[in-house]
């Protein structure tokens, strides 16, 4: 069974609210959760003390038993101090399609161009060592 803490939807339209909760993956975002560990109001300021509470003791004993946080819940657990997040690199994607094509061409042509640099060397200095 694979357990994840994620959040939970919860509140009106236009006014969400998320519950911290631990579930089985194969769960509903909404459905069925194991044990809720608290909550989070996207709503607040970014200062509030009440945008997010969460439960620490019952989150650490969850992650000591192997469940792994979702990418959100896991900046919070960051931000805390609990568990580090292993940081997130796209630079491609704000690239444009066409520039990005381009530079894979590129360096690909340039991968081929060193490998046969590298070979005809090779193949130079096994001719200079047979003198």
């Amino acid at each position: 069974m694979s357990v994840v803490i994620r959040l939970a939807r919860a509140g009106t339209k236009k006014r969400p609210v998320y519950h911290v909760v631990v579930a089985d993956s194969r769960f509903p975002r909404d459905g069925r959760f194991i044990e809720r560990l608290g909550h989070f109001n996207p709503l607040l300021a970014k200062d509030n003390e009440a945008r997010l509470k969460l439960d620490m003791d019952k989150t650490k004993a969850w992650l000591a038993k192997g469940a792994q946080p979702s990418d959100r819940v896991s900046r919070f657990l960051d931000a805390d101090g609990v568990a580090k997040r292993t940081a997130r690199n796209n630079p491609e994607k704000a690239v444009p399609r066409k520039e990005r094509k381009a530079n894979a061409e590129a360096a690909a042509a340039a991968a081929t161009a060193s490998a046969a640099a590298a070979k005809t060397a090779a193949a130079a200095a096994a001719a200079a060592a047979k003198k």
